[in-house]
């Protein structure tokens, strides 16, 4: 019976901490002054001026260096940032194996090229012999046979060479035209395996951006079309010109790959940097969008949400489903419904249930 009785006890007394604490959260809020906030309300676009899109800067001549030979790095020639020229010597791969399979090969030339002036100068004797009938047509046949056996013989033998010499490009790896080092993959001493990247190379002052644009408006972009690309790190505007746009989504998620040419210009560009393409499209009237600026945007982790007003003037979060980005604003797709008021600024830090002032 007491048993029951503790239990019920500590039940109640568990439920009065938690109500208590509850009670105390709300009184906190009802107590708390009113923060100072600024709103806004919920706009739509008809008709937007551009297409934006996300892009990343590359340069225009790039290539990844490697080898389809393994072995051992003897020594790397250059470091990240050096300037090469086409041609130069960037990376040396240890090659006495090659060395040993190319005086093999020579030895086996050397074989085949006294086998072969044998042959011939038998062939040529014989052919003289079967002119005078002094050679049956049993005897030239097999004559001549063995003087194409021992011409192929040097034949294969010459071209055995050319692969191993072929081989031995792979072993020093050189610049295969002039540029800037942007990456070194490998040291001295490092196993080089066919195909890994060694080197990086790139041409600098010609660059073009790499963007990827949804199903539903690739076919507004046209090759030859004038675009703005906004370079985020350095806050820039620069005009491109579409030079390619892909016309298969198969290998890029859906995402259809257009690529812009950069005009050249004196700014501080690098490759690698993030960019916002703007594309310049017409929209039908029906196409209408729900767009609010970044900065009222609120995040935590993947979510991304803005304050609205309730009824009773209090912070209300609602989390939203974004879309694409057109310059400083954001579409929404979900979560907010025309003409409603949000808020854009505040003077505390605001919180579900927090107590507001519209200024």
């Amino acid at each position: 019976m007491n048993k029951y009785i503790y239990l019920i006890t500590l039940t109640t007394a568990s439920f009065f901490i938690t109500s208590c604490g509850s009670e105390d959260k709300k009184v906190v809020a009802e107590n708390a002054p009113a923060i100072a906030v600024k709103t806004s309300q919920v706009e739509t676009n008809n008709n937007s001026p551009f297409l934006s899109v996300s892009g990343k800067i590359q340069a225009s001549n790039s290539a990844d260096l490697s080898t389809r030979i393994m072995g051992y790095v003897n020594k790397v020639h250059v470091n990240i940032g050096d300037k090469v020229r086409k041609g130069q010597l960037l990376v040396s791969i240890n090659n006495a194996d090659l060395q040993a399979k190319k005086a093999q090969v020579n030895a086996g030339i050397t074989e085949a090229t006294a086998a072969f002036n044998n042959a011939q100068k038998d062939y040529n004797r014989f052919k003289n012999l079967f002119a005078d009938n002094s050679a049956s047509q049993k005897e030239m046949d097999d004559m001549s046979a063995h003087f194409e056996m021992a011409k192929a013989r040097l034949e294969s033998a010459n071209q055995m060479k050319n692969e191993i010499n072929a081989q031995f490009a792979y072993s020093n790896i050189t610049a295969p035209f002039s540029g800037i080092i942007t990456s070194k993959n490998v040291e001295a001493g490092n196993m080089a395996n066919p195909g890994m990247p060694l080197i990086s190379i790139e041409t600098p002052g010609n660059f073009e951006v790499m963007a990827m644009v949804p199903e539903t408006e690739i076919s507004e972009i046209k090759k030859g079309s004038s675009v703005d690309v906004l370079i985020k790190s350095i806050n820039k505007i620069l005009k491109g010109k579409v030079s390619e746009v892909s016309s298969s989504a198969k290998n890029t998620g859906g995402q259809y790959l257009v690529k812009i040419d950069l005009n050249k210009t004196e700014a501080n560009i690098l490759s690698g940097m993030f960019t916002t393409v703007q594309f310049p499209v017409e929209r039908k009237a029906e196409t209408a969008m729900v767009l609010i600026p970044k900065e009222a945007i609120v995040t935590n982790g993947q979510l991304s949400g803005v304050y609205t007003v309730s009824q009773s003037n209090t912070a209300l979060l609602r989390w939203l489903r974004l879309g694409r980005t057109f310059g400083d604003q954001v579409e929404v797709l979900s979560g907010l419904n025309t003409d409603e008021l949000y808020i854009i600024y505040a003077e505390g830090k605001l919180f579900n249930g927090a107590k507001i002032n519209v200024q």
